[in-house]
């Protein structure tokens, strides 16, 4: 595959015009000749130019979905030819990675990144990845693609326990743990045939922005913001038992095992909590009416709410929803029981639920702890 800077200058694109616009205003945030770019400014450039799938919200393995390709986006300042960098945070799994040490602990970490890389390759049918990197440097910006794929477990060496934590190498990359931040780093290297672009940071950018409206009052109003309960909520996969999470074996996700009539293996639906109806009772139709849900593949399902109080969120056939969220998401065999220490170890535990204004729905999976960020008012 060619270089995104390729690929941008060969479709006359606007990629590296953005990247250029964007680290010529640094003087805003910045008296450094080194260009700033916020990681999401970043981000959100690489999608618009390239129209790939934007993933971040997600914060799963993948920042964009290249037609299939999985790409981990990556801006960071680089002073040599070289930089550590954060790959992999497992703070729902701090107290499980301090059972282990040395190798040990080389072994899980190795585990638990593969299992995020693999969720990743499954939820948005990716087929290749890697790695698109902005280094930052004085007076410009420094742009390659490296590898993105699994940490080789069964090569892993030079072992070595540090001060903060833990350091190995798995035959193609060199990889840091960091205890107290539960973080997983990686070193990237700068390639001799990376794409070098001259950023010359403006003197005075406040002249040229108020210029910039001055001369252009009538600029549109954005309209597709993320508003919540508006066109967007956060739902839990779990419920709480003794004020901790846990999914029932009888309902949910495990609704296909509940007492009484005899059920398919796969009746479940994601549960509403009655506070969501009380904060945003205009989100959802009223109950058992008909409507469309888009899971990340592009494929639609005929969703609805339903049951007592409107709590639950299913699927017809029902089975539809079990198929991605147990079978392919999760990897549950039928007849396997859906567990909160499952959902940890994948790193997510929550759904976001965006409605448009045709009234369709899309669902796509959410890191640990959104929902409760999302019902806290603590996730803007």
């Amino acid at each position: 595959m060619k270089s995104f800077a390729e690929i941008d200058i060969e479709n006359k694109g606007f990629y590296l015009k953005l990247l250029s616009a964007v680290s010529k205003l640094s003087g805003l945030f910045s008296e450094s000749a080194i260009p700033f770019i916020n990681y999401r400014v970043a981000e959100n450039i690489f999608c618009k130019s390239f129209d790939a799938t934007n993933l971040s919200r997600s914060d799963t393995a993948f920042d964009a979905n290249y037609n299939s390709v999985g790409v981990g986006l990556k801006t960071f300042v680089c002073s040599g030819n070289s930089s550590v960098e954060k790959v992999a945070e497992f703070n729902s799994l701090s107290k499980a990675l301090k059972e282990f040490n040395g190798k040990e602990l080389a072994l899980k970490l190795g585990e638990y990144r593969n299992d995020r890389i693999n969720l990743a390759n499954r939820v948005y049918d990716i087929e290749n990845s890697l790695y698109h990197i902005v280094a930052r440097k004085e007076k410009e910006l420094v742009l390659y693609e490296t590898d993105y794929g699994l940490i080789d477990i069964a090569n892993i060496h030079g072992v070595k326990e540090t001060r903060a934590g833990l350091q190995f190498e798995d035959g193609s990359n060199v990889y840091s743990f960091n205890h107290s931040k539960s973080t997983l780093f990686r070193k990237f290297i700068i390639p001799q045939n990376a794409f070098h672009l001259p950023i010359d940071i403006i003197e005075d950018p406040y002249t040229l922005l108020l210029e910039l409206f001055e001369e252009n009052k009538n600029l549109k109003a954005s309209t597709n913001k993320l508003i919540k309960g508006e066109n967007y909520i956060i739902l839990p996969l779990f419920g709480y038992k003794n004020k901790q999470k846990f999914i029932f074996e009888h309902s949910g996700l495990n609704q296909w095992n509940a007492n009484g009539r005899e059920r398919n293996v796969g009746e479940i639906y994601i549960p509403i909590p009655i506070i969501i109806h009380q904060r945003y009772p205009d989100f959802f139709p009223k109950r058992d009416y008909n409507f469309n849900l888009q899971i990340p593949t592009g494929a639609i399902f005929s969703a609805k709410v339903c049951q007592q109080n409107s709590k639950a969120l299913m699927t017809n056939p029902n089975k539809a929803l079990s198929e991605w969220l147990l079978r392919k998401v999760l990897l549950l065999e039928e007849g396997e029981l859906a567990t909160i220490e499952k959902l940890d170890n994948l790193g997510f535990d929550s759904v976001i639920i965006l409605k448009d204004e045709n009234g369709d729905y899309k669902i796509d999976i959410m890191k640990t702890n959104s929902y409760e960020r999302f019902i806290n008012n603590e996730d803007n």
